[in-house]
């Protein structure tokens, strides 16, 4: 492949990405919600309990920045916080029925976006699209290391 092709790819991903959180943002507000207490609900509803630091760690937010947004998820009675019984330093995370609700509902919006920005798309185009990114998911991960940083080659 060569270097303009690659630079080209590359170029296609971070504009695509911006268009498409953007496009995700705008949909989101229209439910009341935005993209990243979206993200915290469903990583939640898969992992309820989680410790804040944790699941600052798996998004990969400063944990300052979460704070910031589980306050807003509490303040709206999604989320609720809860001490941890073997370090009470350290608090719980648990979505509320209402922040379970929301999530459920979230699930359906996610299915129409998806159908809405791959519309037209044929299936075999969708399923090399995503071993690709997959690829350059890993490549990305192996060159940035265990503790996030990129390595030189």
């Amino acid at each position: 492949m060569s270097l303009d092709l690659k630079k080209q790819i590359v170029s296609q991903l971070v504009e695509t990405s911006r268009l498409l959180r953007n496009y995700i943002d705008h949909r989101a507000k229209s439910r009341g919600t935005t993209r990243a207490q979206w993200i915290v609900l469903f990583r939640l509803r898969e992992q309820e309990g989680m410790s804040q630091v944790d699941l600052a760690d798996v998004l990969e937010l400063q944990p300052i920045s979460l704070v910031r947004l589980l306050d807003r998820l509490v303040e709206h009675g999604l989320v609720e916080r809860r001490s941890d019984p073997r370090d009470r330093r350290a608090n719980r995370l648990f979505l509320t029925p209402a922040g379970r609700q929301l999530a459920d509902d979230l699930d359906s919006l996610r299915d129409a976006i998806a159908t809405d920005v791959l519309h037209g798309v044929p299936t075999a185009t969708l399923e090399t699209s995503l071993k690709a990114l997959r690829d350059v998911k890993d490549r990305i991960k192996t060159l940035a290391g265990p503790a996030g940083h990129v390595a030189a080659e």
